[in-house]
C-alpha cells in the first residue's frame, strides 16, 4: 500500500483532528449544499444595494449626520420612506411569509454595500433583520406568519412596521448577550405569568431602532435570579398599554439608526403574544438552560455576522475614499498616489477589506450549515418549494404554519437534533468574525485619516463619520472582549477539559 493511500476509517480519524473540515472549510462545504439560485441572489442584492446606494443614500448621508448631531431626536424619515420604497424590509422575508424570498445568505453583502453609503443607515436595515432573526428561532410559526406578514403589508403603504430586538438593561447589558455569564447577570426587567398572559415590569436601554420599530421582540425572564430557565420571549407592538418610549440615546456613531429606551410598566401581553419561552421546549431531550443557551447563539452567531458586514463596508469605504483623495491630491507637486507610503497604505486597506469580506461570508456560510438557517436550508427540495412554489400554495399553507404540530416539528429539528458541534461552529464563527472585521474598520479608518491628514478631518470628506462609527462597532452586539472570551470558549476549550473559560469561574 503506497504511503499516502488511505482507509476510510483513518481518513476519518485524520480529518477529526486538529481544525474540521466541517468548521474551517465552510464556503467548501456550502458548495455542496447551496442550489444555483444563492449565487444569482447574491449578485441582484449587491445591484440593487449599489442603484440605491448611488441614487438614493450617498447624496443624503452627510446631510443626515449633520442632522442627527444637531438634534438627537431627529429621525432620518425620509431615508426610512425610500427603504420601503424599495422593498428592503420585505427583500430577505421568504416568500411562505409574503416576502420577496432572496436568501439570507444574500443579506450579508446587502448590507455592505449599504453600509459602504452610510453605516448608520445600513445599520437601522440590519436591525429589523436582527429582529426578524430572533423571531426566526422561536418557531412558533403562528406568531412569525402574524408578524412577517403584517411587515409586508405595512411596507406598501409607505409606513412600514420594523422590529427590533430588546435585551440590554441599565444594569445589565453584554451579560444578557452571552450565556456563559448569565449567573452574574443583574436583571431589572421581569414577567410574571397572570390569567391570559404576562405582566412586564422594567426598562430596557440602548435598543437600537427603538422609537422607529412597531415590533419589538422582547426578552425577559419570569425568575430574574434565574435567566438560564425561565427566559421568554415577547412580541409586543407599538401601542400596547403600559409601554412607552423612553429617551434616545446620545451617541457619538451610526447616529441615523437611534438608541432608545424602552419602558414598561404593568404592560400586559396577551398569550397570543408570546413567541417562546424556554419551558416550551420540555419534551426535546435537552434542558431548558441548553435550550437558552442554543436559542441565544441561534441569534448572535447571525447578527454578529451581519455586525462584520456593516464593518466591512465601512473598511471599503474607508479604501474607496481614500484612494480618490490620493488620485487628485498633490504634495510637492507630485501626486499623492505616487508616493510609495501611500501605495503601501493603500495596499494594505485593499488586503484588509477583502480579508474582511471572506471572512463574514464565511460566517454566513456556517450560519445556513450549521447555525440559524440550517432549517431553510437542509435540504434542496424544501429550498426549492420554497423559492419556487406558486403563491397560492403558500396561502394554502396558512392553517398548516398556525398548528402546534408544525412548530413542535421545526423546534424538534432545530433543537432537539441539534449538536453541540454545530453550535460552538456557528457561534464561534460568528464571534472570529464580529472582532476581526470590526477592528479592520478601525484599521482602515485611521489609515484613511493617516493618508488626508488634517483633511480626513473634515465632515465633509466623511471619512472621521467612519471612524466615529466603526468604533461603536468595536463593543456592538457584546464587546469584543467577550466575543474573545466566546470564541476561546467555542474553538479552544472545547478541546482541552482542563481549560475554564475566563468569566466563568
Amino acid at each position: 500500500m503506497k504511503p499516502w493511500k488511505l482507509s476510510r476509517k483513518e481518513k476519518k480519524r485524520l480529518l477529526g483532528n486538529g481544525p474540521r473540515i466541517e468548521e474551517v472549510f465552510n464556503s467548501l462545504e456550502a458548495q455542496r449544499t447551496f442550489p444555483r439560485y444563492i449565487h444569482r441572489d447574491v449578485k441582484e442584492a449587491v445591484a440593487i444595494a449599489r442603484k440605491f446606494n448611488i441614487e438614493v443614500l450617498k447624496p443624503m448621508v452627510l446631510e443626515v449626520d449633520r442632522k442627527c448631531m444637531a438634534d438627537h431626536d431627529y429621525v432620518p424619515e425620509e431615508f426610512i420612506r425610500k427603504a420601503a420604497e424599495w422593498g428592503f424590509y420585505s427583500l430577505f422575508i421568504p416568500k411562505l411569509f409574503g416576502g420577496k424570498g432572496l436568501s439570507f445568505t444574500a443579506l450579508y453583502p446587502f448590507i455592505e454595500e449599504i453600509a459602504s453609503g452610510c453605516s448608520g443607515l445600513g445599520h437601522l436595515i440590519f436591525i429589523h433583520y436582527l429582529g426578524m432573526g430572533t423571531l426566526m428561532p422561536s418557531f412558533n410559526f403562528r406568531v412569525i406568519n402574524k408578524v412577517l406578514k403584517d411587515v409586508c403589508e405595512s411596507e406598501k403603504t409607505g409606513t412600514p412596521h420594523l422590529l427590533d430586538l430588546v435585551v440590554t438593561e441599565p444594569s445589565s447589558g453584554t451579560d444578557l448577550q452571552e450565556p456563559l455569564l448569565w449567573n452574574k447577570a443583574k436583571v431589572g426587567s421581569g414577567a410574571e405569568k397572570v390569567n391570559g398572559g404576562y405582566v412586564i415590569n422594567g426598562r430596557k436601554i440602548f435598543i437600537s431602532n427603538g422609537h422607529l420599530s412597531y415590533w419589538h421582540i422582547v426578552q425577559i425572564p419570569t425568575d430574574k435570579k434565574n435567566l438560564a430557565q425561565t427566559q421568554c420571549q415577547f412580541v409586543i407592538p407599538t401601542g400596547t398599554k403600559g409601554f412607552s418610549f423612553g429617551n434616545k440615546e446620545t451617541k457619538m456613531g451610526h447616529l441615523a439608526s437611534t438608541a432608545s429606551e424602552l419602558i414598561f410598566e404593568d404592560c400586559f401581553v396577551s398569550d397570543e403574544n408570546l413567541s417562546m419561552t424556554n419551558e416550551s421546549f420540555i419534551g426535546l431531550g435537552k434542558s431548558p438552560e441548553w435550550i437558552g443557551h442554543t436559542f441565544l447563539d441561534y441569534v448572535v452567531s447571525s447578527s454578529r455576522a451581519g455586525v462584520a458586514a456593516i464593518s466591512t463596508g465601512m473598511a471599503r469605504c474607508a479604501y474607496e475614499k481614500a484612494l480618490d483623495y490620493a488620485s487628485i491630491k498633490k504634495v510637492n507637486g507630485t501626486l499623492l498616489i505616487n508616493h510609495q507610503w501611500v501605495q503601501a497604505h493603500l495596499a494594505d486597506m485593499l488586503s484588509n477589506v477583502n480579508t474582511a469580506r471572506n471572512l463574514y461570508m464565511e460566517s454566513a456560510y456556517c450560519n445556513s450549515l450549521a447555525g440559524a438557517f440550517k432549517l431553510l436550508s437542509s435540504s434542496r427540495p424544501l429550498q426549492y418549494f420554497l423559492r419556487y412554489a406558486p403563491e397560492w400554495i403558500f396561502k394554502a399553507s396558512n392553517p398548516i404554519l398556525d398548528l402546534d404540530l408544525s412548530t413542535k416539528l421545526a423546534r424538534k429539528y432545530a433543537y432537539g437534533l441539534y449538536t453541540e458541534q454545530e453550535r460552538n461552529a456557528s457561534s464561534g464563527w460568528g464571534s472570529l468574525v464580529k472582532i476581526s472585521c470590526s477592528d479592520i474598520g478601525v484599521r482602515n479608518s485611521l489609515l484613511a485619516i493617516d493618508i488626508m491628514g488634517a483633511d480626513g478631518l473634515r465632515h465633509d470628506m466623511g471619512v472621521e463619520k467612519l471612524l466615529r462609527d466603526s468604533k461603536l462597532q468595536q463593543i456592538y452586539e457584546s464587546t469584543n472582549d467577550i466575543n474573545r472570551m466566546n470564541m476561546f470558549d467555542c474553538m479552544i476549550a472545547r478541546d482541552i477539559p482542563e481549560a475554564v473559560t475566563f468569566g466563568t469561574l
